[in-house]
């Protein structure tokens, strides 16, 4: 198999480590594996025959993992976030896997949502599509919100395979941490612990000293200070403090310069060995620390690292300390007297004899993900529409630049109620090409989930659409929920409640009070209402001005409504923006999608559209918010209702 493993760990190096194991085991087993690294470069960690391509890495200060940080300490740019993707993109290109594997994501790294995103759904545009799937340590942290739990759910149901647990739920299953609903049970694969640790030699010494490790972080810090501060108080007990490679130097110097020569060094590659042979270990309870607790046996002071929202190393060390293998001290607790009174209950303890943990991870994700690569992989999606010609479309923007005019484009979604990948993936295209966009909701479907992803999308602004989204247009005639053929107070009462309900749903700051109705239609009568109802403007298909209201109308929509439900004729869309471009049309030129039905030819024709006048001389992208703080041309009647007119939708 050619495998791809994209993972990115932004304080210690522990997701790293465990996903190097697992490149390490693929490629023993005689596969050909990428490993695509998004944090600091470790020095420590083994990549023994894994290719190895590293991103512009990126970190975290404390628990802070909304805030990424380049190399210098500085927030990660645009440019860079944009760096990394492409690079990703590339090694998914020049590999062409038959299974890819992202470490965490979907239940954490959202701050990096967009470039895993892209690379999932790039892989699934892939022909054979590769396996897809999630690979997640034994213990998560839950968000609080239940909307990304949702989503994450969401997500895993639309785009993944199968998600590995590297765990052993006779220790810990996944739902003591994490809501596992059905569709996510039918997903989970255990695999076991992954033991990332090499063999240990056998010894008839005893077993002598004190082995403190506090990860590679400088999270560490505090311990390593309490455990200095112990061995001042207990000296005969015979430490050896290890510190991480990413506490800075001045303060490691400092650190090693209160004890004697040796006792406090850098963190060594034979850590493995020297806990087998000591008599007692401190440290935090990551992950790895756990397994080498569990292959060596050796007795535990554990200190759960707890910053900020963290539960999981404290859950894991209680499930230690339940089976006899560990004490514990809280992080709130700590002190060089309190440190050193509990390393000597510690080595006055035995190890207690309990069932045994299955430690074999590396060996079951393997067996795991080959069984999943020779199923039979997924149909291939059906086939994409023809690339349109963009040729004629630069070369009429072209023309106008050479004229000296400029072409408006503006950006409108419908129809949206809550957070889903594919309003993910919509955002994230207004993201990736500096496009702002108008989120038109439904308010009576409005989940509160809309309004939390918009607060990650600062280009995007919610509008009105409609009340319900309901039909009440007479049989036989086009669907309409705020036609002429209803009485105009019914029609006022339920604009203002749409608009009441809109401004319950979102921020102020996330809303523009502008009408949307369902299927481009409305009643004169109601759009001459409307300004005293609230609103300030109105989008719909182009026709005449209303006073008091701002508008800025849509004009191209790429759906097949009427017939196949996929893209128009790519070409006569490119030849419709041709005939408004050098038509003079007045008002910007509007942009519609629906994120909701989208197949993998609408999605490929929006991002090309948007590539091709994003950087073009002659286009003005505009943004919703200053098209509706300002009237667009409010004298003319706008657009013709000729072949540029969008298609009347269905619902």
């Amino acid at each position: 198999m050619r495998v791809l493993i994209a993972v990115t760990h932004l304080l210690g190096a522990g997701h790293l480590t465990r996903a190097a194991a697992l490149a390490r085991a693929l490629a023993s087993a005689g596969h050909a594996v990428t490993l695509v690294s998004g944090g600091a470069p470790s020095r420590l960690i083994r990549f023994d025959g894994v290719t190895l391509v590293q991103l512009p890495p990126v970190h975290v200060r404390g628990t802070a993992f909304a805030r990424l940080l380049d190399a210098e300490g500085r927030d990660a740019a645009p440019e860079l976030l944009a760096a990394r993707r492409q690079r990703l993109l590339g090694a998914l290109a020049e590999t062409a896997p038959d299974v890819v594997v992202t470490e965490l994501f979907p239940f954490g790294r959202r701050a990096l949502a967009n470039e895993f995103l892209a690379l999932v759904e790039a892989a699934h545009a892939l022909h054979p599509r590769p396996r897809v799937l999630a690979s997640i340590r034994d213990i998560l942290v839950a968000p609080d919100k239940h909307d990304r739990i949702a989503t994450a759910h969401a997500r895993v149901a639309s785009l993944y395979d199968a998600v590995l647990v590297h765990g052993d739920p006779a220790l810990v299953p996944l739902q003591a941490s994490w809501p596992v609903d059905a569709g996510l049970a039918s997903r989970l694969h255990y695999t076991g612990y992954v033991d990332e640790g090499g063999a240990i030699s056998e010894s008839d010494s005893p077993r002598a000293g004190i082995l403190v490790s506090a990860g590679s972080s400088a999270a560490g810090l505090p311990l390593l200070e309490a455990a200095i501060g112990a061995a001042r108080l207990r000296p005969d007990l015979g430490w050896h403090i290890l510190a991480g490679h990413g506490i800075p130097e001045v303060t490691f110097c400092a650190l090693r310069d209160a004890l004697p020569d040796g006792i406090v060094t850098r963190a060594r590659p034979d850590y493995r060995a020297l806990l087998a042979r000591a008599a007692l270990s401190v440290s935090p309870c990551g992950y790895n620390t756990a397994v080498d607790l569990m292959v060596t046996g050796t007795r535990a002071v554990l200190v759960p690292f707890e910053e900020g929202r963290e539960t999981e190393q404290r859950m894991r060390a209680e499930r230690l300390a339940e089976r006899g293998r560990a004490r514990i001290v809280r992080e709130t607790e700590l002190s060089p007297s309190r440190l050193r009174d509990e390393v000597l209950r510690g080595l006055a303890d035995s190890i207690a004899c309990d069932d045994p943990v299955d430690i074999a991870g590396v060996v079951g994700a393997v067996s795991i993900i080959e069984t999943l690569a020779r199923q039979a992989r997924p149909a291939a999606p059906a086939l994409q529409a023809r690339r349109p010609d963009w040729r004629p479309l630069r070369a009429a923007l072209d023309r106008a630049a050479d004229g000296g005019r400029s072409v408006p484009i503006w950006w409108r979604d419908d129809d949206a109620v809550a957070a889903s990948p594919a309003l993910d993936r919509l955002l994230r295209l207004s993201e990736t090409f500096a496009v702002p966009i108008l989120i038109a909701a439904i308010p009576a479907g409005t989940e509160p989930s809309l309004d939390q992803c918009l607060v990650a999308a600062p280009l995007a602004r919610a509008a009105v659409h409609g009340l319900s989204h309901a039909d009440h247009a007479p049989a036989g005639s086009k669907p309409a929920e705020f036609g002429a053929h209803r009485p105009l107070a019914t029609l006022r009462t339920e604009a203002a409640e749409a608009l009441r309900r809109a401004r319950r749903a979102f921020a102020p700051d996330r809303l523009l009070a502008v009408f949307v109705p369902p299927w481009n239609r409305l009643s004169a009568d109601l759009a001459r209402a409307l300004p005293g109802l609230g609103y300030a403007g109105l989008s719909a298909v182009p026709c005449a001005a209303v006073p008091g209201l701002v508008r800025a109308d849509i004009h191209l929509d790429p759906i097949d409504w009427r017939g196949t439900r996929s893209l128009v004729d790519p070409d006569g869309l490119v030849a419709r923006l041709i005939r408004a471009i050098e038509g003079n049309t007045p008002g910007p030129l509007g942009l519609l999608s629906h994120h909701r039905v989208h197949d993998a030819a609408i999605w490929g024709f929006l991002e090309a559209l948007l590539d091709q006048v994003r950087t073009h001389p002659a286009t003005a992208i505009r943004d919703p918010r200053d098209l509706f703080a300002h009237p667009v041309d409010e004298g003319a009647t706008a657009w013709p209702s000729g072949p540029l007119a969008p298609r009347a939708r269905m619902p």
